[in-house]
């Protein structure tokens, strides 16, 4: 029904902004670390991609910066269980490319920092999604999936090294596989991975 809507933000509240347009100000659920949260007071104007939720008791519209994410948010409420505030929830701690990741490599982890998505959920939409994904272009190719770490191996221990920092073992590995060298220390390993997540 509303494709997108342009305007300047006029307030931001938590989960949600109110973006004028013409004198009205439309209240619009988006994504923490969304572009328009950042525009607020600059008097800049924002494109936000839309989508208008119905329910018997309530009509929402969500909002995002990139028509990725939208996708993305109308893929996520196809699982079953999970609601356009769930999938907004996802969204807010991991972008497409991220999320897309995730299901591809089949590891629910990350998903579950969502606030309100357990693993149960997570796991739903891994398997859910995982053939689905594929046909989504976010812009940013998969990173190949590491080869078995050979045990105790400095790799080995940078892997286990980034779970401990809060890395999913698929983001972990991920960032190791685009690591060519070999016969690295453990903290060689650890600090070229890092430099590849950012």
């Amino acid at each position: 029904m509303l494709s997108f809507i342009k305007g300047t933000v006029a307030q931001v509240l938590p989960g949600m902004i109110v973006l004028e347009n013409q004198g009205i100000g439309y209240e619009i659920n988006v994504p923490d670390g969304c572009k328009a949260v950042i525009a607020e007071g600059t008097g800049e104007t924002v494109t936000l991609y839309t989508e208008m939720v119905v329910r018997e008791d309530d009509v929402s519209l969500y909002g995002f910066s990139d028509r990725e994410s939208l996708a993305f948010f109308k893929l996520l409420k196809t699982v079953n269980g999970v609601g356009a505030k769930a999938a907004l929830a996802i969204l807010s701690v991991l972008d497409p490319p991220s999320l897309k990741q995730a299901i591809a490599f089949e590891d629910p982890g990350p998903i579950t920092r969502a606030n309100g998505v357990g693993k149960k959920i997570a796991q739903r939409i891994v398997m859910e999604l995982k053939d689905k994904v594929e046909g989504f272009d976010t812009g940013s190719p998969l990173r190949p999936a590491a080869a078995p770490l050979k045990k105790g191996s400095g790799k080995e221990q940078a892997a286990d090294a980034l779970v401990a920092l809060g890395y999913s073992r698929s983001e972990a590995l991920a960032a190791l596989a685009s690591v060519s060298e070999e016969d690295l220390t453990t903290e060689e390993y650890i600090r070229l991975a890092l430099k590849q997540r950012r």
